[in-house]
């Protein structure tokens, strides 16, 4: 195997697919990158046996041929390289020399044929969506996954169709989010993704150059064509391609909660409030409330919000922040935590907030998106509050 390639091509590709590799590898080989050299172009594979990444870049091809190298080892020579390009040549006894303009390094690394076979999902199941609005539903789903993996089906993200409709759902029990996208997918599907892999995901369109230009129309100005993401599924696992890169990981088994039997059927009391009065607020706030399991207490009523702490050892907190308030008063507990981390994921100047009553979790919307929906479960009221 003899290749030359671009220094920050190889570094891109190194860093992407080395996400794949876990600090507790079930095998010493899975801390390997696998290089494969074909045609006119290289690719790097890397897997933990659950996520895998296989991305490749063009290269000039001397001699094909693999191998695989450690990822540290590899990383570390295109990272303090300050060459535009590097050639690499695998040597007897499975050496890897890399030589640029101004260095020369050697590398140990193993056979290819010891490295776990990485094949394409074999599913019935295949469709396309749009990168940016699929962007924004996640950026505004995963987070509300738990974070451990104790209940698994609360660790990814249920994806479903209903209609024309294709729904994301991430929930720890204590929150939840809901976003409908617009698709075109004829059939049932379901089925519940790792949010490791979807995170994956958003590093690797990041890492994109971009969508094809459309060719030049008279005066008009070139134009980006959307990126797609293509989405394979089989019973097990789910296959996502975007660009030269593919991200394949298994789906996690078991069936989703059913949460819509707790979204509260009515409300009677709905706020519009700046999302910027109330984070600087919750900020302040969180000082005092993380004493007392991050509970503030928000009075709904006459124009305004009414936010309070209760009485603890640090002292207390009250705030008062202009809101538009339809339907009368309403009285709630809310974790300042839950709350901070909601409104650090959401844009916009305005926050939509709807009350049933204490007892009831309070459901967010960004005003002119119905199709995203937050909830955070109440906690229990403060007498001192």
């Amino acid at each position: 195997m003899k290749f030359t390639c671009s220094t920050s091509d190889l570094l891109q590709a190194i860093q992407l697919t080395s996400r794949a590799i876990s600090s507790q590898q079930a095998l010493p080989i899975l801390g390997n990158i696998l290089f494969e050299v074909k045609g006119t172009s290289c690719t790097l594979s890397a897997t933990d046996l659950e996520l895998s990444i296989v991305t490749s870049f063009d290269a000039s091809i001397e001699r094909e041929g693999s191998i695989t190298i450690p990822a540290k080892a590899i990383q570390n020579f295109a990272q303090y390289n300050q060459d535009s390009e590097v050639t690499l040549e695998v040597l007897e006894g499975n050496q890897l020399k890399c030589t640029s303009k101004h260095s020369k390094t050697a590398l140990s690394g193993e056979s290819a044929k010891e490295y776990p076979t990485i094949p394409s999902v074999d599913g019935k199941t295949t469709f396309s969506i749009e990168a940016a609005p699929f962007l924004e539903a996640l950026r505004l789903v995963t987070f509300t996954s738990a974070k451990t993996s104790l209940r698994p089906v609360l660790s990814g993200v249920s994806l479903r169709t209903e209609g024309d409709s294709m729904i994301l759902v991430a929930t720890d029990s204590y929150r939840l989010s809901e976003y409908k996208l617009a698709t075109s997918v004829t059939g049932e599907l379901g089925c519940i993704i790792p949010v490791k892999v979807l995170e994956e995901l958003k590093v690797a369109l990041a890492s994109a150059k971009g969508g094809k230009e459309k060719p030049d129309d008279g005066e008009e100005k070139k134009e980006k064509e959307p990126a797609m993401i293509d989405v394979t599924l089989s019973p097990q696992q789910i296959e996502l391609k975007t660009g030269r890169t593919r991200l394949l990981s298994r789906l996690i088994e078991g069936k989703f909660p059913d949460y819509r039997q707790i979204i509260p059927k009515q409300t009677n009391v709905t706020a519009f409030i700046s999302s910027r009065d109330l984070t600087v607020a919750a900020k302040r706030m969180h000082y005092f409330a993380k004493e007392v399991n991050n509970n503030i207490t928000f009075k709904f009523g006459s124009g305004q919000a009414e936010l309070a702490t209760p009485q603890t050892q640090l002292g207390k907190d009250e705030a008062t922040i202009s809101a538009e308030v339809e339907g009368g008063e309403a009285k709630i507990a809310l974790s300042s935590s839950y709350l901070l981390d909601f409104l650090s994921h959401v844009e916009g100047e305005q926050l939509k907030v709807s009350i049933m009553d204490a007892m009831h979790p309070a459901v967010f919307h960004l005003p002119g998106n119905e199709r995203f929906l937050h909830l955070i479960m109440p906690l229990r009221l403060q007498d001192n509050a």
